[in-house]
């Protein structure tokens, strides 16, 4: 080791920041500066090549490896550094060697990450702060790792310089330098850091040398830090030129591509401001000619040309002429003016005082309900003489009707229908589901987003103050912590309270007196009582096969094949087929799974017409199952036998038979023992049933004492179905009496009622779903509470024709049909 080396100097104030006479730099560390003798030049710096040190300190660099091309700054970590830069500040040459690690950690370096070539390098400029050490490092030359001397931070190794020849073929050689200087070339136009880097190596080398201009090449790419350790491994220029070149082209072409993004956005971005300025400079010049306005002024004028066609009530205007006041003073960039704009958008947006002309002429709307529904009958009649009186009153706002039905009986459309014939717009939400009153009565206007509720944007659409609107599913609504959408439907559907209907929103009184509200259910359990006191019902009782034919036929059947494009004479099915398809897959109150099962026939008609080539397709009672299958529904046989009688049942889904059944388990006790999912009305139907026929066998001709040593079993067949309701309490009567009597009932007969302990007969709802449903199962003689009698003469001529029907007003009169 040189003498230097062996010194023991102060770490604080090292000797040869004091008395060194051959610097050329000013070299800080510690915040202690020396200058550099006046009159030495930049040569100096040059000639120290010439006596690099055998040995030299390492430092380790983990980005990319640094080339002797280079000048430029260097910054290490003090605390795990500090101990080599010391001994480096020791020495006379000040030199050091950086060697690439890549990503090796720097806690666990070991001898074993060094690379056997690296660069020596000359520190300037030593200045330390805030746990960094930071210096210019000088790139002189490379060196190859001969022997470690101490293998531990700080790291001293034995090197050799070793020399970088030029091959022989000088030709060659300097066609590789010229490419290379020409790729520099091309890089400087299009990224000017290049010419920096350009400048210092200019400053130090000659264009004309081989091995420094490669180096130099390398330095400048953005290269991987493994391609640039190969590179300066590679001693030979001619085969480092041979593999910076390729690296050097890479860097010109993404440098290329990266201008062309620039340009390309520089250009964009111009071109927009271009375009603002242009704009700016007209609407000055437009101003100062008084041929335009700014934004403030055409809204301004926008909303009061809007209130020209309407006539506003006076309270509305002066609260609009209020906010056209704010506005005029607002800045157009501030978010009060966006929030008072929108405001005064709706404001002016709604119908004030626009009515369209109602068309109430009767023979029309008989027309308008013929064409668009088959059936329904009393229905339609219902609705044109709610036309004709409004005729008498000349106008007929402030209604509310509620069509309750089975789903898919057609209550959207005939809502659709009610607002042709009268000629009105026709606007439909849904509240199914509904659980927030601000979508009935709207948001206030404290948060960015309050918007009008559901009626307000209604009037705003249809742009008319007497549209008909449609409350879709109003027995499906919710409740929240929001508030309770049906009460908020309370002040909507109030004739009384509508005519001055407040929007929180708008905050301004609207009327909707001149509105026809048409509201749809399934039940009516489930709408609130105040709610269903203020609308007008009109029940929708389902359809009986004949009426399912006539729609089929002339609604469904067409609009499939209008919806699929299939010309009529292509698929021919036959009205025998049709009414299979009604009897057999389709038995529901409604239309809609009649319309599944006849798109089903389309879909598969278009298979066979593509894939057979075939010009038609007929569709027959023989070749129905092809098409949909097994028949869902078999012809249904009326159970028969002791104890076993028919029943009528109401359900959401429409009426329907319930045949109950009532049978002896055996004679060694007595008992009674009920099945098939009842409710606890139901139940009580069948104890009072039971007391009742135990009371009064003798009465009715049984023995007297069948019950007393009998266990009998009362069956509701469908046990999976929940049943309830007092309407079967008379056939549970007839089948434990049949029972009791050993005499089953032969005919088809079928009967509803509740009955009282007493044998009274009491009346029951869904008079005409359960004679539908007893016609759809072939069964034309029914028994029915006498004081149903005036439901059962409402009902249409062609649901009454050849139905036998006896009315009983105590249960003697239903023994005395059944029995005789």
């Amino acid at each position: 080791m040189s003498d230097e080396q062996d010194r023991h100097h102060d770490p604080g104030a090292p000797e040869w920041l004091h008395d060194s006479h051959d610097e050329d730099e000013l070299f800080d560390l510690d915040d202690q500066h020396v200058d550099s003798q006046p009159g030495e030049s930049q040569q100096a710096m040059v000639t120290a090549r010439d006596a690099l040190p055998e040995r030299i300190y390492l430092l380790p660099i983990h980005n990319r490896p640094f080339f002797p091309a280079q000048v430029q700054p260097l910054v290490i970590n003090r605390e795990r550094w500090d101990e080599t830069i010391q001994r480096v500040a020791k020495t006379s040459h000040h030199t050091v060697g950086l060697a690439f690690v890549g990503e090796a950690a720097v806690e666990g370096l070991a001898h074993d990450d060094f690379p056997e070539i690296g660069t020596a390098v000359k520190m300037h400029k030593l200045q330390g702060e805030e746990g960094q050490l930071q210096f210019i490092a000088q790139g002189l030359q490379r060196f190859r790792i001969q022997r470690w001397i101490s293998r531990e931070p700080p790291f001293l190794v034995e090197v050799s310089y070793p020399r970088e020849p030029v091959d022989a073929e000088a030709d060659e050689a300097r066609a590789y330098a010229m490419a290379l200087i020409n790729g520099i070339k091309e890089l400087l136009p299009i990224n000017p850091l290049y010419g920096e880097e350009l400048k210092h190596y200019l400053n130090r080398f000659s264009p004309h040398e081989p091995g420094p201009l490669t180096d130099f090449a390398a330095a400048i790419t953005s290269a991987k830090g493994r391609e640039l350790q190969d590179v300066l491994a590679t001693l030979p220029v001619l085969a480092r030129m041979q593999k910076v070149l390729p690296l050097l082209r890479k860097e010109i072409e993404v440098a290329q591509l990266q201008s062309e993004i620039s340009d390309q956005v520089n250009a964009q971005m111009q071109e927009r401001q271009r375009e603002f300025f242009l704009r700016e400079q007209l609407k000055v010049i437009q101003r100062e000619l008084g041929i335009s306005k700014d934004d403030r002024e055409n809204d301004v004028d926008t909303f009061r040309d809007r209130l020209e066609s309407l006539v506003v009530p006076p309270r509305v205007l002066t609260r609009i002429e209020e906010e056209l006041d704010k506005l005029s003073v607002l800045e157009t960039g501030s978010p009060e003016y966006g929030t008072t704009r929108n405001y005064l958008d709706w404001l002016t947006s709604m119908p004030w005082g626009v009515h369209s002309q109602d068309q109430l002429d009767l023979v029309h709307a008989r027309q308008v309900l013929d064409r668009d529904h088959d059936g329904l009958a009393d229905v339609k009649e219902r609705i044109v003489e709610f036309l004709a009186e409004g005729t008498f009153k000349g106008d007929v706002g402030g209604s509310i009707l509620l069509l309750v039905g089975p789903p898919g009986v057609g209550k959207t459309s005939v809502g659709r229908s009610i607002a042709e014939t009268l000629g009105r717009e026709f606007y439909r939400f849904s509240v199914g589901g509904m659980r927030d009153e601000a979508e009935i009565k709207g948001h206030r206007r404290t948060y960015i987003g309050a918007m009008p509720g559901k009626l307000a944007q209604a009037l705003k659409e249809v742009e008319v103050e007497n549209p008909v609107i449609m409350l879709d599913e109003i027995d499906k609504m919710g409740q929240s912590f929001q508030g309770d959408p049906a009460s908020a439907l309370l002040e909507v559907l109030d004739p009384e309270q509508n005519v001055d209907f407040l929007d929180h929103y708008l905050d301004v009184r609207l009327d909707l007196s001149k509105v026809l509200f048409v509201c749809t259910a399934n039940t009516l359990d489930a709408i609130p009582g105040p709610l269903l006191d203020r609308m007008e019902q009109i029940r929708l009782s389902g359809y009986i096969a004949e009426e399912k034919l006539a729609i089929a036929r002339n609604h469904l059947w067409p609009r499939l094949l209008k919806r699929a494009n299939i010309p009529k004479k292509r698929i021919n099915l036959t009205e025998a087929a049709l009414r299979q398809v009604v009897e057999g897959y389709a038995r529901e109150a409604g239309v809609r799974q009649l319309e599944k099962q006849l798109h089903r026939i389309v879909r598969k008609a278009a298979v066979i017409l593509l894939e057979n080539d075939q010009q038609s397709v007929k569709v027959s009672v023989n070749n129905l199952e092809t098409f949909l299958g097994a028949p869902i529904f078999r012809k249904e046989q009326v159970l028969k036998g002791e104890g076993v009688v028919t029943g009528l049942a109401w359900t959401s889904m429409g009426g329907a038979t319930l045949p109950i059944e009532a049978g002896k388990v055996h004679s060694l006790t007595r008992g009674f023992k009920l099945t098939g999912k009842l409710g606890e009305v139901m139940q009580e139907s069948a104890n009072i049933a039971y007391s009742y026929v135990l009371g009064h066998l003798a009465e009715y001709g049984a023995d007297a004492d069948f019950f007393d040593s009998a266990f009998v079993h009362l069956h509701v067949p469908e046990g999976a179905t929940p049943k309830d309701g007092p309407s079967a309490g008379v056939t549970m009567t007839t089948a434990l009496l049949s029972l009791a009597k050993h005499q089953s009932i032969e005919r088809p007969l079928a009967m509803t009622g509740e009955l009282t302990l007493t044998g009274q007969v009491l009346p029951v709802g869904g008079i005409r779903e359960k004679v539908i449903a007893a016609r759809r199962s072939g069964i034309f003689e029914v028994i029915l509470p006498e004081a149903n009698h005036r439901d059962y003469d409402e009902l249409p001529d062609y649901l009454k024709e050849g139905v036998t029907v006896h009315f009983a007003r105590r249960y003697k009169d239903v023994a005395r049909v059944v029995f005789g």
